[in-house]
Protein backbone atom coordinates (compact mmCIF):
# COMPACT_ATOMS: atom_id res chain seq x y z
CA UNK A 1 0.00 0.00 0.00
CA UNK A 2 1.31 3.42 -0.99
CA UNK A 3 1.96 5.81 1.89
CA UNK A 4 2.50 9.53 1.22
CA UNK A 5 3.53 12.21 3.70
CA UNK A 6 2.86 15.82 2.71
CA UNK A 7 4.26 18.89 4.44
CA UNK A 8 3.30 22.48 3.82
CA UNK A 9 1.38 25.21 5.52
CA UNK A 10 1.09 28.61 7.08
CA UNK A 11 -1.29 29.86 4.40
CA UNK A 12 -3.98 28.40 2.13
CA UNK A 13 -1.54 28.88 -0.74
CA UNK A 14 0.58 26.08 0.70
CA UNK A 15 -2.17 23.91 2.20
CA UNK A 16 -4.58 23.74 -0.76
CA UNK A 17 -1.95 22.47 -3.24
CA UNK A 18 -1.03 19.74 -0.75
CA UNK A 19 -4.68 18.68 -0.49
CA UNK A 20 -5.01 18.78 -4.28
CA UNK A 21 -1.90 16.63 -4.76
CA UNK A 22 -3.28 14.08 -2.30
CA UNK A 23 -6.50 13.89 -4.33
CA UNK A 24 -4.53 13.47 -7.56
CA UNK A 25 -2.55 10.57 -6.10
CA UNK A 26 -5.71 9.04 -4.64
CA UNK A 27 -7.38 9.03 -8.07
CA UNK A 28 -4.61 6.68 -9.25
CA UNK A 29 -4.11 4.80 -5.98
CA UNK A 30 -7.48 4.59 -4.20
CA UNK A 31 -6.07 2.60 -1.28
CA UNK A 32 -3.17 5.00 -0.63
CA UNK A 33 -2.72 6.36 2.89
CA UNK A 34 -1.86 9.99 3.57
CA UNK A 35 -0.43 11.96 6.45
CA UNK A 36 0.09 15.71 6.63
CA UNK A 37 2.69 17.44 8.79
CA UNK A 38 2.07 21.04 9.75
CA UNK A 39 2.18 23.74 12.38
CA UNK A 40 -0.50 23.12 15.05
CA UNK A 41 -1.09 26.87 15.34
CA UNK A 42 -1.61 27.55 11.63
CA UNK A 43 -4.37 27.10 9.06
CA UNK A 44 -3.35 23.55 8.19
CA UNK A 45 -4.28 22.30 11.66
CA UNK A 46 -7.90 23.12 10.80
CA UNK A 47 -8.10 22.38 7.08
CA UNK A 48 -6.36 19.00 7.02
CA UNK A 49 -8.62 17.24 9.58
CA UNK A 50 -11.67 18.89 7.97
CA UNK A 51 -10.74 17.07 4.77
CA UNK A 52 -10.48 13.75 6.58
CA UNK A 53 -6.72 13.34 6.67
CA UNK A 54 -4.33 12.44 9.45
CA UNK A 55 -2.49 15.49 10.79
CA UNK A 56 0.81 15.42 12.68
CA UNK A 57 1.95 18.66 14.37
CA UNK A 58 5.47 20.01 14.13
CA UNK A 59 6.43 23.31 15.74
CA UNK A 60 8.39 25.56 13.41
CA UNK A 61 8.52 29.31 12.82
CA UNK A 62 10.29 31.45 10.26
CA UNK A 63 13.00 33.98 11.06
CA UNK A 64 12.09 37.66 10.76
CA UNK A 65 14.50 39.76 8.69
CA UNK A 66 13.44 43.16 10.00
CA UNK A 67 15.12 43.69 13.35
CA UNK A 68 13.09 45.17 16.17
CA UNK A 69 12.32 44.17 19.76
CA UNK A 70 9.29 42.09 18.84
CA UNK A 71 11.05 40.27 16.01
CA UNK A 72 14.09 39.52 18.15
CA UNK A 73 11.78 37.64 20.52
CA UNK A 74 10.18 35.84 17.59
CA UNK A 75 13.59 34.87 16.22
CA UNK A 76 14.67 33.47 19.59
CA UNK A 77 11.53 31.32 19.58
CA UNK A 78 12.17 30.29 15.96
CA UNK A 79 15.72 29.25 16.86
CA UNK A 80 14.41 27.20 19.80
CA UNK A 81 11.95 25.39 17.52
CA UNK A 82 14.63 24.89 14.86
CA UNK A 83 16.77 22.92 17.31
CA UNK A 84 14.00 20.34 17.73
CA UNK A 85 12.42 20.17 14.26
CA UNK A 86 14.79 17.48 13.05
CA UNK A 87 13.79 15.15 15.89
CA UNK A 88 10.10 15.94 15.40
CA UNK A 89 10.31 15.27 11.67
CA UNK A 90 12.22 12.01 12.17
CA UNK A 91 9.60 10.74 14.64
CA UNK A 92 6.73 11.54 12.25
CA UNK A 93 8.53 9.81 9.38
CA UNK A 94 9.44 6.71 11.43
CA UNK A 95 5.90 6.37 12.76
CA UNK A 96 4.15 6.78 9.38
CA UNK A 97 6.80 5.04 7.22
CA UNK A 98 6.07 6.94 3.95
CA UNK A 99 7.12 5.78 0.50
CA UNK A 100 7.15 9.38 -0.70
CA UNK A 101 7.38 12.78 1.00
CA UNK A 102 6.15 15.93 -0.78
CA UNK A 103 6.63 19.52 0.36
CA UNK A 104 4.37 22.33 -0.87
CA UNK A 105 6.07 25.29 0.78
CA UNK A 106 6.00 27.16 4.04
CA UNK A 107 8.56 26.80 6.81
CA UNK A 108 7.18 23.46 7.96
CA UNK A 109 8.04 21.68 4.72
CA UNK A 110 11.76 22.34 5.18
CA UNK A 111 12.63 20.05 8.10
CA UNK A 112 10.25 17.29 7.02
CA UNK A 113 11.43 17.00 3.43
CA UNK A 114 15.09 17.47 4.41
CA UNK A 115 14.92 14.70 7.02
CA UNK A 116 13.14 12.35 4.59
CA UNK A 117 15.88 12.89 2.01
CA UNK A 118 18.53 12.18 4.67
CA UNK A 119 16.71 8.92 5.51
CA UNK A 120 16.80 7.79 1.86
CA UNK A 121 13.09 8.30 1.17
CA UNK A 122 11.96 9.61 -2.22
CA UNK A 123 11.08 13.31 -2.06
CA UNK A 124 9.47 16.02 -4.21
CA UNK A 125 8.53 19.66 -3.76
CA UNK A 126 6.00 21.93 -5.47
CA UNK A 127 6.74 25.65 -5.83
CA UNK A 128 3.55 27.70 -6.28
CA UNK A 129 5.14 31.08 -6.96
CA UNK A 130 6.99 32.54 -9.94
CA UNK A 131 9.86 33.42 -7.60
CA UNK A 132 11.03 30.36 -5.69
CA UNK A 133 10.95 30.76 -1.92
CA UNK A 134 13.82 30.19 0.49
CA UNK A 135 12.53 26.76 1.49
CA UNK A 136 12.37 25.60 -2.13
CA UNK A 137 15.88 26.85 -2.85
CA UNK A 138 17.28 25.12 0.23
CA UNK A 139 15.58 21.83 -0.59
CA UNK A 140 16.16 21.87 -4.35
CA UNK A 141 19.53 20.11 -4.17
CA UNK A 142 18.23 17.37 -1.87
CA UNK A 143 14.93 16.32 -3.47
CA UNK A 144 14.32 13.96 -6.39
CA UNK A 145 11.79 16.12 -8.24
CA UNK A 146 10.89 19.84 -8.33
CA UNK A 147 7.44 20.80 -9.64
CA UNK A 148 6.95 24.41 -10.78
CA UNK A 149 3.77 26.38 -11.38
CA UNK A 150 5.20 28.54 -14.18
CA UNK A 151 8.12 28.24 -16.56
CA UNK A 152 9.22 31.76 -15.57
CA UNK A 153 10.62 30.48 -12.26
CA UNK A 154 14.29 31.23 -12.89
CA UNK A 155 15.87 31.89 -9.50
CA UNK A 156 16.91 28.27 -8.94
CA UNK A 157 20.50 27.17 -9.42
CA UNK A 158 21.29 25.76 -12.89
CA UNK A 159 22.48 22.52 -11.29
CA UNK A 160 18.95 21.58 -10.17
CA UNK A 161 17.03 22.57 -13.32
CA UNK A 162 17.25 19.05 -14.74
CA UNK A 163 15.00 17.93 -11.88
CA UNK A 164 12.30 20.51 -12.60
CA UNK A 165 9.03 20.08 -14.45
CA UNK A 166 6.36 22.71 -15.09
CA UNK A 167 3.07 21.29 -13.83
CA UNK A 168 0.93 24.35 -13.12
CA UNK A 169 -1.09 24.73 -9.93
CA UNK A 170 -4.19 22.63 -9.24
CA UNK A 171 -7.45 24.60 -9.38
CA UNK A 172 -10.72 23.56 -7.76
CA UNK A 173 -13.17 22.05 -10.23
CA UNK A 174 -15.81 24.56 -9.09
CA UNK A 175 -14.00 27.27 -11.09
CA UNK A 176 -14.82 25.53 -14.34
CA UNK A 177 -18.50 24.71 -13.83
CA UNK A 178 -20.44 27.84 -14.85
CA UNK A 179 -20.44 30.04 -17.92
CA UNK A 180 -20.32 33.82 -17.58
CA UNK A 181 -23.96 34.13 -18.66
CA UNK A 182 -25.09 31.51 -16.12
CA UNK A 183 -23.15 33.14 -13.30
CA UNK A 184 -24.43 36.65 -14.07
CA UNK A 185 -28.00 35.39 -14.20
CA UNK A 186 -27.62 33.61 -10.84
CA UNK A 187 -26.32 36.83 -9.27
CA UNK A 188 -29.13 38.90 -10.74
CA UNK A 189 -26.97 40.82 -13.23
CA UNK A 190 -27.77 41.49 -16.88
CA UNK A 191 -25.65 39.45 -19.30
CA UNK A 192 -24.79 42.44 -21.50
CA UNK A 193 -23.55 44.66 -18.64
CA UNK A 194 -19.97 44.68 -17.38
CA UNK A 195 -19.35 43.01 -14.04
CA UNK A 196 -16.24 43.69 -11.96
CA UNK A 197 -15.07 41.53 -9.06
CA UNK A 198 -12.66 42.75 -6.38
CA UNK A 199 -11.19 40.96 -3.40
CA UNK A 200 -8.19 41.28 -1.11
CA UNK A 201 -8.33 37.65 -0.03
CA UNK A 202 -10.15 35.94 2.81
CA UNK A 203 -8.98 38.45 5.44
CA UNK A 204 -9.24 41.46 3.14
CA UNK A 205 -6.67 44.13 2.33
CA UNK A 206 -6.63 47.80 3.30
CA UNK A 207 -5.40 49.06 -0.07
CA UNK A 208 -8.12 47.12 -1.91
CA UNK A 209 -10.88 48.27 0.41
CA UNK A 210 -9.85 51.92 0.24
CA UNK A 211 -9.53 52.00 -3.54
CA UNK A 212 -12.74 50.08 -4.13
CA UNK A 213 -14.59 52.54 -1.87
CA UNK A 214 -13.38 55.36 -4.13
CA UNK A 215 -14.29 53.36 -7.22
CA UNK A 216 -17.85 52.65 -6.04
CA UNK A 217 -18.30 56.35 -5.23
CA UNK A 218 -17.02 57.22 -8.71
CA UNK A 219 -19.59 54.90 -10.31
CA UNK A 220 -22.40 56.57 -8.41
CA UNK A 221 -21.27 60.17 -8.85
CA UNK A 222 -20.78 59.74 -12.59
CA UNK A 223 -23.73 57.50 -13.42
CA UNK A 224 -21.48 54.63 -14.52
CA UNK A 225 -23.56 51.49 -15.09
CA UNK A 226 -21.30 48.71 -13.88
CA UNK A 227 -22.18 45.72 -11.73
CA UNK A 228 -19.59 45.23 -8.99
CA UNK A 229 -18.94 42.47 -6.46
CA UNK A 230 -16.54 43.26 -3.62
CA UNK A 231 -15.34 41.00 -0.82
CA UNK A 232 -13.88 43.16 1.94
CA UNK A 233 -12.67 40.29 4.12
CA UNK A 234 -13.27 38.77 7.52
CA UNK A 235 -10.68 40.79 9.43
CA UNK A 236 -12.45 42.48 12.36
CA UNK A 237 -11.12 45.89 11.35
CA UNK A 238 -13.35 45.78 8.27
CA UNK A 239 -16.56 44.74 10.02
CA UNK A 240 -18.12 48.18 9.49
CA UNK A 241 -17.09 48.48 5.85
CA UNK A 242 -20.61 48.63 4.41
CA UNK A 243 -21.66 51.22 6.98
CA UNK A 244 -18.60 53.34 6.17
CA UNK A 245 -19.51 53.23 2.48
CA UNK A 246 -23.01 54.41 3.26
CA UNK A 247 -21.58 57.25 5.36
CA UNK A 248 -19.46 58.29 2.34
CA UNK A 249 -22.64 58.52 0.30
CA UNK A 250 -22.36 55.18 -1.53
CA UNK A 251 -25.75 53.49 -1.77
CA UNK A 252 -24.93 49.83 -1.09
CA UNK A 253 -27.90 48.31 0.72
CA UNK A 254 -30.50 49.30 -1.88
CA UNK A 255 -28.35 49.04 -5.00
CA UNK A 256 -28.98 46.00 -7.21
CA UNK A 257 -25.74 46.64 -9.07
CA UNK A 258 -23.57 46.13 -5.98
CA UNK A 259 -22.79 43.05 -3.92
CA UNK A 260 -20.54 44.03 -1.02
CA UNK A 261 -19.91 41.25 1.52
CA UNK A 262 -17.13 40.05 3.79
CA UNK A 263 -17.11 36.64 2.10
CA UNK A 264 -18.35 35.54 -1.34
CA UNK A 265 -18.71 32.41 -3.47
CA UNK A 266 -15.49 33.00 -5.38
CA UNK A 267 -15.97 30.44 -8.20
CA UNK A 268 -19.44 31.84 -8.97
CA UNK A 269 -18.37 35.49 -8.75
CA UNK A 270 -15.23 35.01 -10.83
CA UNK A 271 -17.28 33.25 -13.50
CA UNK A 272 -19.58 36.29 -13.65
CA UNK A 273 -16.76 38.84 -13.83
CA UNK A 274 -15.45 40.59 -16.92
CA UNK A 275 -12.56 42.06 -14.90
CA UNK A 276 -11.03 41.13 -11.55
CA UNK A 277 -9.17 43.42 -9.13
CA UNK A 278 -7.15 41.37 -6.67
CA UNK A 279 -3.88 40.40 -4.99
CA UNK A 280 -1.31 38.16 -6.70
CA UNK A 281 -1.35 34.95 -4.69
CA UNK A 282 -0.41 31.95 -6.83
CA UNK A 283 -3.76 30.20 -6.32
CA UNK A 284 -5.73 33.32 -7.26
CA UNK A 285 -3.76 33.78 -10.47
CA UNK A 286 -4.18 30.10 -11.39
CA UNK A 287 -7.92 30.56 -10.93
CA UNK A 288 -7.92 33.65 -13.16
CA UNK A 289 -6.18 31.63 -15.86
CA UNK A 290 -8.54 28.66 -15.48
CA UNK A 291 -11.61 30.88 -15.87
CA UNK A 292 -9.94 33.20 -18.37
CA UNK A 293 -10.32 36.64 -16.78
CA UNK A 294 -8.17 39.73 -17.16
CA UNK A 295 -7.14 41.50 -13.98
CA UNK A 296 -5.87 44.58 -12.23
CA UNK A 297 -3.29 43.16 -9.84
CA UNK A 298 -2.03 44.72 -6.61
CA UNK A 299 0.70 42.51 -5.10
CA UNK A 300 1.03 42.40 -1.36
CA UNK A 301 4.33 43.95 -0.24
CA UNK A 302 4.18 41.95 3.00
CA UNK A 303 5.35 38.61 1.58
CA UNK A 304 8.73 36.94 1.42
CA UNK A 305 11.00 38.17 -1.39
CA UNK A 306 8.13 40.17 -2.92
CA UNK A 307 6.99 36.99 -4.68
CA UNK A 308 3.48 38.30 -5.40
CA UNK A 309 4.98 40.99 -7.63
CA UNK A 310 6.79 38.33 -9.65
CA UNK A 311 3.57 36.27 -9.87
CA UNK A 312 1.65 39.27 -11.19
CA UNK A 313 4.31 40.16 -13.74
CA UNK A 314 3.81 36.77 -15.41
CA UNK A 315 0.27 37.86 -16.28
CA UNK A 316 1.25 41.42 -17.19
CA UNK A 317 4.00 40.21 -19.52
CA UNK A 318 1.49 37.90 -21.19
CA UNK A 319 -0.97 40.75 -21.73
CA UNK A 320 -3.43 39.28 -19.23
CA UNK A 321 -3.34 41.95 -16.54
CA UNK A 322 -1.92 45.17 -15.14
CA UNK A 323 0.29 45.23 -12.04
CA UNK A 324 0.23 48.22 -9.68
CA UNK A 325 2.49 48.13 -6.63
CA UNK A 326 0.98 49.71 -3.53
CA UNK A 327 3.68 52.37 -3.35
CA UNK A 328 2.74 53.59 -6.85
CA UNK A 329 -1.04 53.79 -6.38
CA UNK A 330 -2.44 57.31 -6.26
CA UNK A 331 -6.01 58.33 -5.45
CA UNK A 332 -7.30 57.84 -9.00
CA UNK A 333 -4.97 55.11 -10.27
CA UNK A 334 -7.49 52.27 -10.08
CA UNK A 335 -10.41 54.46 -11.15
CA UNK A 336 -8.50 55.59 -14.26
CA UNK A 337 -7.59 52.03 -15.28
CA UNK A 338 -11.14 50.75 -14.70
CA UNK A 339 -12.53 53.69 -16.69
CA UNK A 340 -10.17 52.90 -19.56
CA UNK A 341 -11.09 49.21 -19.64
CA UNK A 342 -14.87 49.49 -19.35
CA UNK A 343 -14.83 51.94 -22.24
CA UNK A 344 -12.83 49.49 -24.35
CA UNK A 345 -14.64 46.15 -24.11
CA UNK A 346 -12.43 44.73 -26.86
CA UNK A 347 -9.41 45.31 -24.60
CA UNK A 348 -11.17 43.53 -21.73
CA UNK A 349 -11.87 40.60 -24.04
CA UNK A 350 -8.23 40.44 -25.13
CA UNK A 351 -7.04 40.42 -21.51
CA UNK A 352 -9.32 37.45 -20.84
CA UNK A 353 -8.12 35.59 -23.92
CA UNK A 354 -4.50 36.06 -22.88
CA UNK A 355 -5.26 34.87 -19.33
CA UNK A 356 -6.95 31.72 -20.65
CA UNK A 357 -3.93 31.04 -22.88
CA UNK A 358 -1.76 30.76 -19.75
CA UNK A 359 -3.92 28.03 -18.21
CA UNK A 360 -2.34 24.57 -18.00
CA UNK A 361 -5.38 22.34 -18.42
CA UNK A 362 -3.61 19.04 -17.72
CA UNK A 363 -2.04 20.04 -14.39
CA UNK A 364 -3.33 16.94 -12.60
CA UNK A 365 -1.77 14.63 -15.18
CA UNK A 366 1.51 16.55 -15.12
CA UNK A 367 1.74 16.31 -11.34
CA UNK A 368 1.06 12.58 -11.30
CA UNK A 369 3.50 11.94 -14.15
CA UNK A 370 6.16 13.91 -12.25
CA UNK A 371 5.87 11.80 -9.11
CA UNK A 372 4.96 8.46 -10.72
CA UNK A 373 8.60 7.39 -11.22
CA UNK A 374 9.17 7.98 -7.50
CA UNK A 375 6.39 5.63 -6.41
CA UNK A 376 6.27 3.04 -9.20
CA UNK A 377 9.46 1.03 -9.43
CA UNK A 378 8.24 -1.67 -11.81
Amino acid sequence: MLRVLLAGGGTAGHVNPALAIAEIIKSHHPDAEFCFAGNPNKLEAKLIPQNGYRFEPIMVEGFQRKINAQNIKRNVKALYYLCSTGKQAKKIIKDFKPDLVIGTGGYVSGPVVRKAAQMGIKTAIHEANAFAGVTTKLLSKKVDKIMLTVKETKNLEPSVMSKTVVTGLPVRQAFELKSKAEAKSELGFAENEICILSSGGSLGARVLNENIARLLKWYQDNGVKVNHIHSYGTYTGYSNYVESLEEQGVNVKNNKRLIVKEYINMPLCMAAADLVITRCGASTLAELEAVGRGAILIPSPMVAENHQYHNGMVLQNAGAGFVFEEKDIKENTIIDKVSELINKPEKLEKLSENAAALHISDTNDRIYNAIKPLICTD
